[in-house]
Order: C-alpha cells, then sequence, then structure tokens
C-alpha cells in the first residue's frame, strides 16, 4: 500500500528535463496560444453546438457554454500553476503522481488516453461530416457505404440502430494524414497548425458578423425549452426532464459541449517543448480559453437565432444554417473552413496523445522500448503516435459522434477534478516549492473547479459512468499485471531503502 501511494518528488520530475530523451523546447507563447485555440475552436464551434442545442438545451445552449467556460476557468488556472511548476510532458498525470501518488497517477494517466483517443476520433468524425458537406456543393459524394459509421444512437428511445454502411471512410483518411505530420516533428506541426487557426479565426468572425445581420429573434423562444437545469445522480433524475435513458436542460446541455474546452488542457502537455514554460505555458492556457469562450457564446447565439431548434442539423449545423438561408457562398467559405479548423483540432489532440505515453512510459507503467521510444532525427515520440493514429482511426471510423462526443466528457472532467484536488495538496505539503504561476483565491477557485466539473460528470447519462468504469478496470489490471512491477518509483525507493539500512 504504502509503494500504491509513493508520490514522485518534484527534484525527479525536474532531473527528467536532461535526459537524452528530452523534446525539443522551441515553442513560444504565442505558439503555444495558437495550439491551445487551435484545439479548442473547431469541432465545439462546427459540430457539437448542434447537437447540444437540437438534443439537450435548444437556444439556452448559450448558457451551456457560459458555465462550462467559467467551470473550465477554475481548472484552468490549476493547470497553470502545476505547469509552470514542472513543465514536463504528461499534463494531469504529471501532477497527480507529484500529488496523489503512482497509483492514483496510473488511474488519471489512463483516463488522460481515453479523453485524447477518443477526443481525436470524436474530431475525426467531425470532419468526415464537413468534408461530405463541401463535396456535395460540387454535387460529388462518398459512396454511401463508407459515409458514416454502421451504428449510430437515437437519444429519443435510448437505443442503437444500423445504419447500413461499412465505416466512415474519411474519418480514417484524414487520420492517416495527420499521424504523418506529426511523425515528422513538432516544429512542422506548430507551423501547420498556426497557418490553420489564422483561417478558422477569419472564418469564425465572418460567421459571427454575416450571421447576425439573418438572425430571428423569434427562434429563441421558448430559449429553454428542456430548462434551465438537467441534473441527474448516475442516472437518476434530481433537477430537470429526462428524454430517453438521458438528461436534458442547460446542464445537459454543458456536459455534452465541455469537449469542446479541452484545448487548454492539450497546451499543459507541451510544458516540456516551451521555451519558457514558467512564463509561456500559463499564457497560452489563459489566453486560448478566454478567447475562444466569447467565440463560442457568440456562434451559439447566431446559430440558434438563425434556424429553429428543432431543424438544426447536427451532422454540419453552421454550414447548414448558412444554406437554409440561401446564402451558398458562405456555406462555401465555412464548410471549407471547418474543415481546416477542425483539422487542427485533429492534429492538436493526436499531438497531445503521445506526449501522455511518454511521460507514463519514463515512469515504468508502460513499456519504454516502445512509448518512451523517441525519434532519433524528428525528436517525437514516434512509435506511440503511430499507434495513437490507428486506434483514433478505427474509433472514427466505426463509432457514432453521439457516444464519442459524451465518452470524451466523463473523462475530460475527471481529470479536471483530480488538477483541482492536486493543487490544494500541493500547496499543504509543498507550500514552500516555487510557483512561478500562483492561482488566485486558493483554496476557493480549486474546490469551485472540483464542484463545477463533479456537476456537470452527474449531468452526463449514466451509461458514461458504466463505460469510465470499464475503461478503468482494464487500466488496474493492466497496471497491476505489468505498471506495478517495472516502476521506476518503486526501483528509486527500493534502492533507497537498502542504502538507508547500509548506512544503519
Amino acid at each position: 500500500m504504502k509503494h500504491l501511494f509513493a508520490k514522485k518528488p518534484l527534484h525527479i520530475l525536474l532531473e527528467e528535463l536532461t535526459g537524452e530523451d528530452r523534446l525539443h523546447r522551441i515553442l513560444g507563447p504565442a505558439a503555444l496560444t495558437s495550439l491551445g485555440v487551435g484545439a479548442i475552436i473547431g469541432t465545439g464551434i462546427f459540430v457539437l453546438t448542434g447537437i447540444a442545442a437540437h438534443d439537450k438545451a435548444g437556444p439556452a445552449v448559450i448558457l451551456s457554454f457560459v458555465f462550462a467556460g467559467i467551470a473550465c476557468i477554475f481548472a484552468a488556472l490549476c493547470y497553470a500553476e502545476f505547469a509552470s511548476m514542472v513543465p514536463v510532458a504528461g499534463s494531469a498525470y504529471t501532477y497527480a503522481y507529484a500529488t496523489l501518488g503512482e497509483l492514483l497517477a496510473w488511474i488519471i494517466g489512463w483516463d488522460l488516453i481515453l479523453e485524447y483517443a477518443v477526443a481525436s476520433a470524436t474530431v475525426a468524425h467531425g470532419w468526415s461530416h464537413y468534408f461530405q458537406n463541401f463535396i456535395g456543393i460540387f454535387k460529388f459524394e462518398v459512396l454511401p457505404q463508407f459515409q458514416r459509421s454502421p451504428v449510430d444512437f437515437n437519444p429519443d428511445t435510448g437505443h442503437f440502430f444500423s445504419t447500413g454502411t461499412y465505416f466512415d471512410l474519411p474519418a480514417i483518411i484524414i487520420t492517416i494524414i495527420v499521424t504523418v505530420i506529426l511523425v515528422k516533428g513538432i516544429k512542422e506541426s506548430a507551423g501547420f497548425n498556426t497557418i490553420i487557426v489564422g483561417i478558422k479565426l477569419l472564418i469564425v468572425l465572418m460567421v459571427i458578423v454575416v450571421g447576425a445581420f439573418y438572425v430571428d429573434p423569434a427562434n429563441w423562444h421558448p430559449f429553454a425549452p428542456f430548462g434551465y437545469t438537467g441534473l441527474s445522480f448516475f442516472g437518476t433524475p434530481i433537477l430537470g426532464d429526462v428524454v430517453g435513458n438521458a438528461p436534458v436542460g442547460v446542464l445537459a446541455g454543458a456536459a455534452m459541449i465541455f469537449f469542446a474546452y479541452i484545448g487548454f488542457d492539450s497546451v499543459s502537455t507541451h510544458a516540456e517543448e516551451a521555451k519558457n514554460p514558467k512564463r509561456d505555458v500559463p499564457i497560452g492556457i489563459i489566453a486560448s480559453l478566454i478567447l475562444c469562450t466569447i467565440l463560442y457564446i457568440l456562434v451559439a447565439a447566431v446559430l440558434t437565432g438563425m434556424v429553429p431548434r428543432d431543424q438544426i442539423n447536427i451532422d454540419a449545423p453552421v454550414s447548414a444554417a448558412f444554406a437554409s438561408r440561401g446564402l451558398g457562398w458562405a456555406q462555401f467559405i465555412i464548410s471549407l473552413g471547418a474543415i481546416a479548423g477542425i483539422t487542427s483540432v485533429l492534429l492538436v489532440m493526436m499531438l497531445s496523445q503521445p506526449r501522455i505515453f511518454l511521460a507514463m512510459a519514463r515512469d515504468g507503467l508502460l513499456p519504454k522500448s516502445f512509448f518512451g521510444a523517441v525519434h532519433s532525427k524528428f525528436r517525437t515520440p514516434w512509435k506511440s503516435t503511430i499507434l495513437t493514429g490507428f486506434f483514433v482511426a478505427i474509433l472514427g471510423g466505426l463509432l457514432p459522434l453521439r457516444i464519442l462526443a459524451e465518452l470524451v466528457n466523463i473523462g475530460t472532467l475527471f481529470a479536471f477534478v483530480v488538477v483541482c484536488a492536486a493543487v490544494l495538496i500541493m500547496r499543504r505539503t509543498n507550500p514552500l516549492a516555487e510557483r512561478p504561476f500562483r492561482a488566485p483565491f486558493v483554496p476557493l477557485v480549486p474546490i469551485l473547479g472540483i464542484l463545477s466539473c463533479l456537476l456537470l460528470m452527474f449531468s452526463l447519462p449514466v451509461e458514461n459512468w458504466y463505460r469510465l468504469f470499464g475503461w478503468l478496470a482494464i487500466g488496474m489490471v493492466i497496471y497491476f499485471l505489468y505498471g506495478k512491477h517495472h516502476s521506476t518509483m518503486r526501483e528509486y525507493n527500493k534502492s533507497k531503502s537498502d542504502s538507508q539500512l547500509t548506512e544503519q
């Protein structure tokens, strides 16, 4: 039990930065902010806004974005404090290892694998729908049997149904392309992302400005057709209504679109590649979150004002809204921008996943020869990048969007709860540690972060809890069969104990 909860000292974490497997420090504050914006602006605006408005909250999805953004701000401040203290790869996994011990670090690391892999598959799915919408403008289409996942989920009945297709081919193809780019190198990936981010920000601003002229205030009534709550506890409704087996309302909508905010989380996974991580990573985290929250709220207001809630296209909601108003030229630009924008989201998500593998492999919890391998020329974790691409392609090609979006949300919220709790613990156990950035109003901010994230977790359908527990159970088996016996901290503590016995 003592080993299971052994914590990784800060000095060991910082010593890893001098190893031969260290990643290149080439990212400044602009590049890190761009990575954050690249991950945040995309699927949330171009895809999930439609699902949340149509299925969960109606026009009140605007408030869903506000609530989710507030919850994220609390978590972001905690992430920024840790990232400035421990500028190594690993994000919440690394922070948990330093504060909560090895077992809980493994749990959160395993959870992050779920978060980034499923998030990437969700994004690939959204990219596919916009790509098909774009080529449809020119009267082209993907063969029907390769247009979407073979099964889908009906939220009204709570049941799966067959779509009659084989797999989502465009989702698989874009995943392969992004994987090749990521193996090439972080500098090339970040440069590619910065260009795309600039393009999609211009298009998002166009959506807001042009769409505002076509808003019909009547579409905002009723503003909250599903209510302002949507809270349940493991599937049992507490506040609000239920449609099918799922809660609906503003909180349920916030839980659905929370996935759209995890871009700032990915910034912290690149702390080891930042030129001045103690300053630049907090800037990247907070700047990207504030900018994107404002844009999300404005786009949600325009979309729900242009199209009645029950007529929103859940696959390509923004471009379809402009098409419904006869704005073919805008549909063309938005679809093209969405393709570029969602590509950058996929790039950042798949860029982050192998960094989690790398951190866990350095600690011996995963095979270092594979997951810890850094390419001698490109200085990227190339083997785990290829493995990530393989699984993302499988998930994106075979699973429906609704299931992927809800599954990644519960994993993300769980990670945020752990990071907020870790800040509270670290302030007590290491009060004198250097903190270039300090989260304000501690303990209030971490506590509010924990409570708001738990509230959103409980607003998700109960099936997501079952899937989370199932995934964590698989992770526990792997840990006790492999990780526990190969842990570098286990060897460190053993040698330390032997040395103390020798001295005595």
